[in-house]
């Protein structure tokens, strides 16, 4: 599938893309406070759009292993003045990292193009809404749930449980109402995974080829390459461009990063060795 449609708005796959992480939140583990306030937020949606991002994905709740509930109220607040400006000031797609169906409803009356849940759309209402809202969904793997996720996590085969997961959410979605050409599929690298369990994730990420839906690969200064190398999550920018070059040479049409710039320098440099006839 080599595009999305969300309303009038298409979103080009044939080549990998960059989805530009913007966490509205006190408490990421990567960013956290650092665009908390709405100024810096709007300047940080401002050039991750002019170093090439093609979606801006927004959160307001926090997912690390740990983090605080956030009221609807809160989250409300900390997504919807910026997706309004994202949309008013930039042609670029709009990501809502959320869970709940209201926070989901009103991102994508405010101008968002599609949902983003590492939930999967499993909470309540969640997936009745999506149906409704009529965008993209993009299902993401997730062994537990964010506060406990890291608690001993186990599979006897990680390609083939995420894959018994990820058929069982598409058959719900369709059966719910959301077509087949509007789903996404995130393995969820770091979300109830092991060291190793990362890493085989990666290897054999091309294995979901199957399903025929754009994957997306969410790898960003993740702990998994914190704990193989012994850097800390603002060192971990050379490890983060290797393992979304893997992902993109396994078949991810969309990166999600922190690093936007330096990830569309990678991924232009993965496609001219694919169309050097024309460099010539």
């Amino acid at each position: 599938m080599s595009k999305l449609i969300s309303g009038n708005s298409t979103l080009d796959l044939s080549r990998p893309i960059v989805m530009g992480i913007l966490n509205v939140t006190p408490d990421s583990f990567s960013d956290g406070g650092e665009f908390s306030s709405f100024a810096t937020a709007c300047q940080q949606a401002d050039l991750m759009v002019a170093q090439g991002a093609k979606i801006i994905d927004i959160g307001g709740e926090s997912t690390r292993p740990g983090a605080k509930d956030v009221s609807l109220e809160d989250e409300l607040n900390r997504v919807l003045p910026l997706i309004d400006y994202v949309a008013k000031n930039h042609q670029v797609w709009i990501s809502i990292d959320t869970s709940k169906a209201q926070v989901m409803a009103a991102a994508v009356n405010a101008g968002a193009h599609l949902i983003n849940d590492v939930r999967a759309l499993q909470e309540p209402d969640a997936l009745e809404t999506a149906a409704k809202l009529n965008v993209p969904v993009c299902l993401m793997h997730m062994q537990g749930q964010p506060r406990t996720m890291q608690d001993a996590p186990q599979y006897s085969d990680i390609i083939s449980d995420i894959s018994h997961f990820f058929q069982d959410r598409i058959d719900a979605c369709l059966a719910a109402g959301i077509k087949r050409e509007h789903i996404v599929l995130d393995p969820g690298f770091g979300f109830g995974k092991t060291l190793a369990h990362n890493y085989e994730l990666l290897n054999r990420m091309n294995e979901f080829a199957k399903f025929n839906l754009p994957l997306l690969a969410g790898l960003s200064r993740k702990s998994m390459f914190g704990q193989l190398l012994g850097r800390e999550v603002s060192q971990r920018l050379s490890a983060t461009l290797a393992g979304n070059m893997l992902a993109v040479q396994a078949g991810a049409k969309i990166v999600r990063v922190h690093d936007v710039q330096e990830t569309c320098d990678m991924i232009a440099v993965l496609q001219a060795t694919d169309n050097f006839e024309r460099l010539a």
